[in-house]
């Protein structure tokens, strides 16, 4: 009885964790997270535990450029801005399909009112450009190559005006919404690995989680899924001790 009152208030201490520790605060509720590969190497490889929830991503995103090098820089800012436009009204047929812009790894609204601000001189004289994102909803029933060929699809038929060029940059990546949504099955499911971990030593052990006031974090486990996880470690001991 008294190992199974010390378990109880340990998974009770990692539900407050989970409530007031920093974590909760990294991010707002509605933001959209890029998820790259050097989220899994925030923490040292000894913290990372085999506890992790995989959820499927939310959207799966391509960078796109919209350049134009029409020598008159009058001209090739409206051709630029009509190709843009011609984005966005494409965008507004597809459900499945939706833009927005890359800051700081979190993925911001897009709209018409930015197209003078976005638009900047590029490499090349006589050259203009605007980048932002393209991204698609992930269904239960999606592969990667259904998700990306409606991308690379939604690409294609847009209508470009002049001489621009729509092109891709880099790779697809995955983004995630609300991570924060996720922290407390994150902690049901160490919760029920440090039950099982204490039971396996006998009645007279109990189990400590250190380590959940971490953020949240998470990694790609899949083309279209990912992993999430809290890095934490156990610590199993005699009862008193």
């Amino acid at each position: 009885m008294k190992s199974r009152t010390l378990l109880a208030a340990g998974t009770a201490l990692m539900l407050a964790l989970s409530a007031t520790g920093p974590g909760q605060a990294q991010s707002n509720s509605v933001d959209e997270i890029v998820v790259t590969g050097s989220k899994l190497n925030e923490y040292d490889a000894t913290e990372t535990p085999q506890v992790a929830v995989i959820h499927r991503a939310d959207n799966l995103i391509i960078q796109v450029k919209v350049v134009c090098d029409t020598r008159e820089k009058g001209q090739r800012l409206e051709e630029l801005k009509a190709t843009i436009r011609n984005v966005l009204k494409e965008a507004a047929k597809d459900p499945r399909i939706d833009l927005g812009q890359d800051s700081d790894e979190i993925i911001g609204g897009f709209d018409e009112s930015l197209l003078d601000e976005m638009i900047l001189p590029d490499g090349k004289p006589d050259s203009s450009y605007a980048s932002f994102i393209v991204k698609t909803s992930i269904a239960k029933d999606d592969t990667y190559r259904t998700a990306t060929g409606r991308l690379e699809s939604f690409i294609k038929r847009v209508g470009k005006v002049g001489r621009t060029e729509i092109l891709a940059v880099g790779g697809f990546e995955l983004t995630l919404i609300g991570p924060a949504q996720y922290r407390p099955a994150v902690i049901a499911a160490i919760a029920e690995d440090a039950r099982k971990s204490a039971a396996a030593f006998g009645p007279d052990y109990q189990v400590k989680a250190i380590g959940l006031e971490h953020s949240l974090a998470w990694y790609r486990a899949g083309p279209l899924d990912l992993a999430l996880y809290i890095p934490y470690r156990l610590e199993i001991s005699p009862l008193g001790k």
